[in-house]
């Protein structure tokens, strides 16, 4: 595909702007010299999901979105915030945006399709479970400990993706000349599904310690979770959702970040080195 892509004029809103992708899209943009507005709860510019009256102010004059629903589109709550944010931006002739989703989630492609009828313009990045989250996010701990625990078959295979290719395709999309993004849902994966058990193995020998994959109960994983701070539905929301991604349905993998991009997407193998080697999973 042709990435050419030409200077966007106005400010772009990204929600979510300091997690794994939002903050990678917004180092982006400002890099190349556009205006960004980073909303947020306690930012400059409130924003809250669950908050209809902050929406208007956070999208006003904006040219174009970046929009990631937390926790995950698949829960419940999750398409009346996007379809009312993009109404919003909708009225307001908003016609670049671009909504973060997951990988085979049905309820997730709900909101994708309500989305797209509101802003036909718009763009879907539909992506497979990010590498951050065994760096970022609430795998770290494990890597560290040396126990892998998901409600996910060992044999299971995932491409995990890398949050910095998702950035370049959002970017992408955001920028690019003409109409070649516009209303396409980009499906997008590593280079290959890894086993779980394998997956495991990588983490560890690149973290410099032995890692052991352990399939746990929805229960078990729910309650780890809801130990680590998330509330309790929330927990058994994601545990149920966990259940679902992780039982092969989404091993398949897409070219797409290569299409888009003109090169490979990153595997697990070249995120795990460097992440080790910037002192991710280092032992105290």
């Amino acid at each position: 595909m042709d990435t050419t892509v030409q200077t966007l004029a106005g400010t772009i809103l990204i929600t979510g702007a300091h997690g794994k992708t939002g903050r990678r899209v917004a180092a982006r943009l400002t890099s190349a010299g556009h205006l960004v507005r980073s909303a947020s709860r306690s930012g400059d510019h409130p924003f809250d999901w669950t908050n209809p009256h902050t929406w208007p102010a956070a999208v006003d004059g904006v040219a174009a979105a970046y929009l990631t629903y937390q926790p995950d589109l698949a829960l419940p709550g999750a398409r009346d915030a996007v379809t009312g944010v993009a109404t919003a931006l909708a009225e307001r002739g908003v016609q670049r945006v671009v909504l973060l989703s997951g990988r085979g989630e049905p309820l997730a492609q709900e909101c994708e399709r309500a989305f797209l009828d509101l802003v036909p313009t718009g763009t879907v990045v539909r992506c497979a479970f990010f590498d951050q989250n065994f760096t970022e996010g609430p795998f770290a701990p494990a890597v560290i400990d040396g126990v892998l625990a998901l409600p996910g078959a060992p044999d299971v295979a995932e491409p995990f993706l890398d949050a910095e290719d998702i950035a370049d395709v959002v970017v992408t999309a955001l920028l690019a000349e003409g109409t070649e993004h516009e209303g396409r849902v980009l499906e997008l994966t590593g280079p290959r599904a890894v086993p779980l058990v394998e997956t495991a193995r990588i983490l560890g020998d690149a973290a410099g310690h032995r890692v052991q994959y352990q399939q746990v109960s929805a229960a078990d994983f729910a309650a780890v979770a809801e130990a680590a701070g998330l509330p309790t539905d929330e927990a058994r929301g994601l545990a149920e959702l966990f259940v679902d991604l992780l039982d092969g349905h989404n091993s398949a993998t897409t070219t797409t970040v290569a299409d888009v991009l003109g090169r490979p997407a990153r595997s697990l193998e070249e995120f795990a080195a460097e992440a080790a080697a910037g002192g991710a999973w280092a032992r105290a």
